[in-house]
């Protein structure tokens, strides 16, 4: 009994890269699902770090939840709008948000803003070589992957 031969990657259009196991409805949950629990997080870490092992008021939980709130909308623009961008820019935007996340985080437990920027500015480097390698290493100069 004679077995079919698997099709290649070139003529089933998967050339290097992996089968997508996920449906798109699973995309679109991960999508919007990723960004508020994560939003989530970082506001009840933020109002934490704020009242500094105090009690819990309601302007600590209002605190938290606007934070989360301006975390989501801002998670949600750099994950829409900078993949649009050159891989510069691009890796650019996405340290900046991280570095900005944790200089925030950092400023609400009381240390000084000198401090906080510095941290900030420390974990934005790291991400920005981070992205930047993964980005230059998969896409063209247009941004067009190559794998």
């Amino acid at each position: 009994m004679a077995h079919a031969a698997p099709a290649s990657g070139a003529r089933s259009g998967m050339a290097g890269r992996s089968p997508d196991v996920f449906s798109p409805q699973v995309h679109t949950a991960a999508r919007y699902g990723i960004p508020v629990v994560l939003g989530l997080v970082y506001g009840y870490w933020a109002a934490a770090n704020r009242r500094g092992g105090g009690e819990i008021t309601g302007w600590n939980i209002l605190f938290g939840f606007v934070t989360a709130l301006a975390f989501i909308v801002l998670c949600l623009a750099v994950a829409t709008f900078a993949p649009m961008l050159k891989r510069e820019l691009h890796s650019l935007v996405k340290s900046a948000f991280a570095g900005a996340a944790i200089g925030f985080l950092y400023s609400q437990t009381g240390e000084s803003v000198l401090r906080s920027a510095a941290l900030g500015v420390a974990v934005a480097a790291g991400i920005f070589g981070v992205f930047f390698y993964r980005y230059y290493t998969r896409e063209d100069g247009e941004g067009n992957r190559i794998r």
